[in-house]
Order: structure tokens, then C-alpha cells, then sequence
């Protein structure tokens, strides 16, 4: 027989986490403090989980993995106030080409 506890559906959506950011040398989301109104949109629609809503009401979610970003833009899409959320590619991905003659 084993030990584990069953976990009933309703208690395992009342746990809580306690997470920390890690630091990356990348820095994919930028939040512009004066137009993010910290609805968190942005945070239900992030499809790598890096964005967590703050517990300050009004305040903007907290990015805590930067480096998982896909670079989606999901996020800036569903936003409801344009200019709020920036996306920063890593300069590698900002590469132009140039037409040849």
C-alpha cells in the first residue's frame, strides 16, 4: 500500500506556492508602471507560466522565469491598454536582412 495522500480537486486548487525570481540575463517584459492598471490578463494568458499576478492590487504581474519566454506576444495582445506591456527580443532575433542585387 502506499502512502501518498489523495488529493481532492478542490483542495489541490486552494494550495498556495511560494515562488522567487530567477535571475536571467534576459529581460523579455517590460511593464510601463503609468499605463498597467494590474488587471493580470496577462498572467491567465501566458502560455509558459513565467507570469505571476503580485499581491498588490493595481500593481503589474511579476515576471519570474524571463528566460522560458517564447516571445508569443500573448500577452501584450490581450492587454487593454496599449503601451502597457513591451515585448524586448534578444538581439539575436532582431537581425534585419538585406536584399540582394
Amino acid at each position: 500500500m502506499s502512502n501518498q495522500k489523495k488529493v481532492d480537486s478542490k483542495e489541490a486548487f486552494n494550495l498556495e506556492y511560494t515562488v522567487s525570481p530567477v535571475a536571467s540575463s534576459v529581460n523579455p517584459i517590460i511593464y510601463n508602471q503609468e499605463l498597467c492598471i494590474g488587471c493580470n490578463r496577462c498572467a491567465q494568458v501566458c502560455q509558459c507560466d513565467i507570469l505571476f499576478p503580485s499581491k498588490e492590487k493595481g500593481r503589474h504581474p511579476i515576471v519570474m522565469y524571463p528566460g522560458e519566454c517564447y516571445y508569443c506576444g500573448a500577452c501584450v495582445m490581450v492587454c487593454p491598454n496599449p503601451g502597457a506591456i513591451t515585448l524586448k527580443h534578444p538581439l539575436m532575433n532582431r537581425a534585419k536582412f538585406v536584399p540582394v542585387k
